[in-house]
């Protein structure tokens, strides 16, 4: 396993059905936290065709670039032109056990999977913490593979650290009901 360099960044695709708020706040913040040494993206087997409202407000208020997010197909990444994939992340029960593209690369993949904010009814304020609830568990869970000693790890130990990571958290991931 090779880690790349500042020239060479490791790139990340997280996945999500509508690629509007999961997998978008995780592109987010693995480009922040990852700066340099990998290069996420984001996209949905059926993208809703615009990003969840409280996801962007909340990316804003955290100093997140959002003008150049949007909601797309995974089919952006599987053709000739798409980037080689080091690592392919599920961030919804339903994406995860969907039939993906053949992704360029032969990236490792795991399944990391969250409730989905946009699907809390309440409140403004019971929404918003939906949404504040998923990017922290998203932030914790990038922070750790962020820091991974990627080339010192077998291929085998990294899909074992990837597994662990989805984990994280995971009594508190139930989907509403």
């Amino acid at each position: 396993m090779t880690t790349g360099d500042a020239k060479d960044p490791m790139n990340v695709l997280f996945l999500c059905t509508g690629n509007s708020a999961r997998s978008i706040m995780a592109e987010c913040i693995m480009n922040r936290e990852g700066l340099g040494k990998f290069k996420a993206y984001s996209a949905g087997s059926m993208p809703a065709g615009e990003v969840n409202p409280l996801a962007l407000n909340l990316l804003r208020k955290l100093n997140y670039d959002v003008s150049k997010l949007r909601s797309k197909s995974w089919e952006e990444f599987s053709g000739p032109d798409a980037p080689k994939l080091d690592f392919v992340f599920t961030v919804c029960d339903s994406a995860a056990k969907e039939v993906c593209p053949i992704w360029p690369g032969q990236p490792m993949s795991a399944h990391w999977g969250l409730p989905d904010p946009a699907a809390v009814e309440g409140t403004e304020a019971e929404r918003a913490l939906a949404f504040d609830e998923t990017y922290r568990m998203l932030f914790q869970r990038i922070t750790i593979f962020t820091n991974l000693p990627l080339s010192s790890l077998s291929r085998l130990s990294l899909q074992k650290h990837l597994d662990e990571i989805g984990k994280h958290g995971a009594a508190a991931t139930k989907e509403p009901a």
